[in-house]
């Protein structure tokens, strides 16, 4: 296959994205969200591919049959107006029923939302069926998706931005943490896969040539996987990672769909790559070994965690130190809260030094995420076997502030991978730590003087943002404006979650209306 420059497979990346974009503009005026038009869009490029793959001569014997004939692409374009719509119900019911399979997580509890037959065989004529899906290169079909996919983040009324991670985080993060194809690598809440398929792209672009079949084939068959809570997302991770070229259509699904809080890992990981969702409470109580129980909905017990709390972040914080392989190392998006809360957010903060090896933060600033008011931090740690004599496995922190002074938007001024280059290269990728060197933004902290912290709170600060110093480099009102916004509502999360630690009752918010940008 001929690969395009790369100037140019990203004009073709656009020109496709635009042209899906254009479609889902079409259906809003039938009442669709962003998100069930990619739903709709999965359903119908899965099967689209799955019929081009039949068609190719190549193509081995048995893995012609993904999609049975009288369910196939070609069982659907040949029909129009209603009797289209009825027999695509049937086919969404139909390949329904196959749990565990890719196929199955992508088709399951499928439903058709496009309520007009004639819009609909508008969408399966013009758009899917005039284009030749498996052969327009890993590359630019998945990251066309995934750039619907972020466009569909925008749609703040759905909550779909709580699924979506930046992708110049995500790639900055992955380029410190170098996997390689030795690596099992997970996310224990994957939303549309991310982290997944960046870790995939990265093996692919340092690695492949030095890779036997063998090793190739297992990059897509269970060293790479997930689990995410919600199906609708579980169904968009699954045919994201398909469309990266990451597992097969009928093998066994790489997304878990389920509560990965709910049990003890059944499998561990070398690397873990994740960003939790945000919030103040579980839908489940976790008893931890303190012996504490908090009432929810539904409870159970985790002996291996440290401690009782109903604080999602800290839940997924124990639960990754438990998924982690021994000398497996972690790199997880979480809120600022879990630096400082104290009672079992201390607890959880005095196992992470004293058994984990945590040796870098990174400061995020705001306005990067689709949940207003974020202030979050990347925590890096490995696990490490117990050292003599009681010793912490925590020797040195090195904590990178890239949120004083930075001011991002999500429209007007984006966060891109070339901000977070200064990071990359302070964190030595591949080096020893030793030769790391302090800077303004890059300081490190002895493990004593973490320890003698007030509930040994790593909420570290010692900048200050030069731009309330200098009233001649004042920044745009409409940057102000949203950073108040922004402050306002992390500190109410704050006052939140001390709250809750204190024992009061917290309104639940999740359905308020979000605030938009301010452009």
């Amino acid at each position: 296959m001929t690969i395009a420059p790369p100037d140019q497979a990203h004009a073709q990346t656009n020109a496709l994205v635009a042209k899906l974009w254009n479609y889902c503009n079409v259906l809003r005026d039938n009442g669709l969200s962003t998100i069930e038009y990619v739903e709709q869009l999965s359903y119908l490029l899965f099967l689209k591919m799955a019929d081009e793959i039949a068609d190719d001569p190549f193509t081995e014997q048995e893995a012609k049959t993904v999609v049975p004939v009288e369910y196939s692409w070609k069982s659907l374009v040949r029909l129009k107006g209603l009797d289209l719509e009825v027999h695509y119900r049937e086919i969404l019911s139909a390949l329904a029923k196959n749990p565990g399979t890719t196929l199955g997580t992508i088709f399951a509890k499928a439903q058709n939302r496009i309520t007009e037959p004639a819009l609909l065989e508008k969408l399966v004529v013009d758009l899917i069926g005039k284009k030749d899906w498996t052969i327009q290169g890993t590359d630019l079909k998945g990251d066309a998706y995934e750039g619907l996919l972020a466009k569909g983040a925008e749609d703040t009324k759905t909550g779909a931005g709580q699924y979506f991670t930046p992708r110049a985080l995500i790639d900055a993060m992955v380029d410190v943490m170098q996997p390689g194809p030795e690596d099992t690598i997970t996310d224990p809440a994957c939303g549309t896969g991310g982290f997944l398929i960046a870790a995939h792209h990265y093996i692919r672009k340092n690695h492949m040539r030095n890779l036997s079949r063998e090793q190739r084939l297992a990059l897509g068959a269970g060293k790479i996987w997930g689990t995410e809570l919600v199906t609708g997302t579980a169904r968009l991770a699954a045919m994201n990672m398909l469309l990266h070229g990451i597992g097969d259509a009928d093998g066994p699904s790489l997304i878990t769909v389920g509560d990965a809080l709910a049990d003890k890992p059944s499998r561990h990981a070398s690397l873990v790559l994740a960003n939790p969702p945000f919030g103040k409470k579980s839908a489940i109580t976790v008893v931890g070994t303190d012996g504490k129980v908090e009432k929810e909905d539904i409870s159970y017990e985790r002996d291996d965690f440290r401690a009782t709390t109903t604080n999602k972040q800290l839940n997924f914080l124990q639960h990754i130190m438990s998924l982690m392989a021994m000398n497996g190392r972690a790199a997880v998006v979480l809120p600022d809260n879990v630096l400082f809360e104290g009672g079992a957010g201390e607890k959880v903060r005095r196992r992470l030094v004293d058994d984990f090896d945590l040796h870098t933060i990174l400061r995020l600033p705001t306005g990067i995420f689709y949940a207003g008011g974020v202030k979050a931090n990347v925590l890096f740690f490995e696990k490490r076997p117990p050292r003599t004599e009681g010793a912490p496995n925590t020797s040195k922190l090195w904590v990178y502030d890239f949120r004083t002074g930075k001011h991002f938007t999500l429209r007007q001024r984006p966060l891109r991978r070339v901000d977070l280059d200064e990071f990359v290269v302070a964190y030595l990728p591949g080096k020893p730590r030793s030769e790391r060197v302090e800077s303004e933004r890059f300081r490190c902290f002895d493990y004593d003087e973490l320890i003698a912290r007030d509930k040994i709170n790593l909420d570290i600060t010692w900048m200050k943002d030069p731009a309330l110093d200098d009233a001649n480099d004042l920044l745009p009102p409409a940057v102000i404006a949203q950073e108040i916004v922004e402050d306002l509502q992390a500190a109410l999360a704050e006052f939140a979650a001390i709250a809750e630690t204190l024992g009061g009752e917290v309104a639940d918010d999740s359905d308020a209306p979000q605030p938009t940008e301010i452009d």
